[in-house]
């Protein structure tokens, strides 16, 4: 009698299972169906990249970026829209850098350059010096301050392309766009040129932000392009004695208020536990920022959109948020945790969408191993959408301010072999976005947050 009331229990188990699978299941194929048939996200995007524009955070652009991501919202259905106030910095480019190699020959050849993000300006009429080229932070140091002192340092640190994840590749080499110009002054090198941070080779040079180290003085850093390093390199395996000259225009002014844009489909039950889908509003000033990160602003809207046209409220509360000043100093993402924090919010998880509208494949996860097991629950669900990978971390810059606050974290996972060809240079465009992969994105992440919404963790 034991071992037939367990089978009976165990069976109906299975059963209350298998039918809880297939309604989530039809839920999330709704949401597919509806992203894939009727979304918005591919126009949203060509209006925030064609209409507005380049937008970093301090700018009169970023401010218009704001309020363009407030009407969409709206217009998407959100129960409510406002305004988070974060105080962000206000680096200004000035006017076109210039760089050009001369060779003691006298031949001169232009070569295309941009100043790194956070960066001094050189002095007014330019800055001209001898060059050392080195590959890593050791070969600096073994040339030290006698070889170094008075020269600009050529940090030509090309992609590892034995990485399959490119952005492994970018982690290995954005030291020498980031830490470069401190550790090139320490030994007294006049400025600073990094190999732009991509796997393509072309003449788009890549910004991004740098740091300076207060103790060690401020020297100017640039970008050059991958054929513009190429060039340089070849020139001084034949001249040492080959300068080069470098003009940029750039300032750091006071930082100015601005704020991350906010909109929630409330939930039904739990309308006081919050699921975080998002991305960042602000781009480099150089470029459209299609890929990183208009792609994740729309395809985070385009799930209020979606819900609310199929009619399917989750238990908690979704909440959209478009992060401001991701690029070059974090402070919408840390504005926010701060503020969760202080009021006491319950989050139940945060997604970020910041890897480029390339074909989506699964979901990175930062959180506690039981955790990951629930999520990982949930994996059948999405494979007739092809997302297979659930194993690897990964989250994303603008939601990491919250894992300190115990927050399970999620990043969307694509593939990743096309995102540094456009990354932080001019050729971010509208065009260069695939409409079905962005809205394959959208409802990945759409159908990711219904279920943490309805289920929690």
């Amino acid at each position: 009698m034991q071992r037939i009331l367990l089978i009976f229990i165990s069976a109906f188990i299975n059963l209350t299972s298998v039918k809880a699978q297939n309604k989530d299941s039809i839920s999330i194929k709704r949401i597919f169906n509806e992203t894939l048939e009727n979304g918005r996200a591919y126009q949203w995007l060509y209006d925030l990249t064609e209409n507005v524009g380049p937008r970093l955070a301090g700018s009169k652009e970023a401010g218009t970026a704001v309020e363009w991501a407030k009407q969409k919202m709206i217009e998407a259905g959100a129960d409510s829209v406002y305004l988070e106030e974060v105080m962000v910095p206000h680096w200004v480019r000035g006017a076109k850098e210039k760089g050009v190699i001369v060779e003691a020959s006298g031949n001169k050849q232009e070569v295309q350059i941009l100043a790194l993000g956070n960066s001094i300006s050189t002095p007014k009429e330019g800055l001209t010096a001898n060059i050392i080229e080195v590959t890593n932070f050791d070969e600096l140091e073994k040339f030290g301050k006698a070889m170094v002192e008075g020269k600009i340092v050529f940090f030509n640190h090309p992609f590892d392309e034995k990485f399959i994840n490119t952005f492994e590749a970018y982690g290995e080499a954005v030291k020498y766009r980031w830490q470069a110009p401190s550790e090139a002054a320490k030994y007294g090198a006049v400025g600073s040129i990094c190999r732009s941070m991509t796997n393509a080779l072309d003449d788009f040079p890549h910004t991004g932000a740098m740091r300076y180290i207060d103790s060690i003085p401020k020297i100017p850093c640039v970008a050059i392009s991958t054929i513009g390093a190429n060039l340089l390199s070849k020139i001084l395996k034949t001249n040492k004695e080959t300068k080069f000259f470098m003009q940029t225009h750039c300032e750091m002014k006071d930082s100015v208020l601005s704020y991350n844009v906010i909109g929630e489909l409330r939930g039904t039950e739990k309308p006081k536990e919050y699921v975080v889908v998002g991305g960042h509003l602000d781009s480099w000033d150089n470029c459209k920022g299609a890929h990183d990160d208009g792609a994740g602003i729309v395809q985070s809207i385009e799930i209020i959109r979606t819900l609310k046209a199929i009619n399917m409220r989750p238990k908690r509360t979704i909440r959209i948020v478009a992060f401001m000043n991701e690029e070059n100093g974090l402070r919408g993402g840390q504005k926010y945790a701060a503020n969760m924090n202080e009021k006491k919010e319950v989050h139940i998880a945060a997604i970020e969408s910041d890897a480029g509208a390339f074909l989506p494949l699964g979901f990175g996860l930062n959180m506690p191993e039981a955790k990951k097991e629930k999520v990982r629950k949930w994996a059948p669900l999405f494979l007739d959408y092809g997302l297979y990978n659930f194993s690897g971390e990964g989250d994303g810059a603008d939601i990491s301010a919250m894992e300190k606050y115990n927050v399970p974290l999620m990043g969307l996972h694509v593939n990743s072999q096309r995102y540094f060809d456009y990354h932080h240079a001019a050729s971010d465009t509208w065009d260069k976005v695939n409409k079905r992969e962005l809205l394959l994105g959208s409802a990945s992440m759409g159908a990711m947050a219904f279920l943490l919404a309805e289920y929690g963790l």
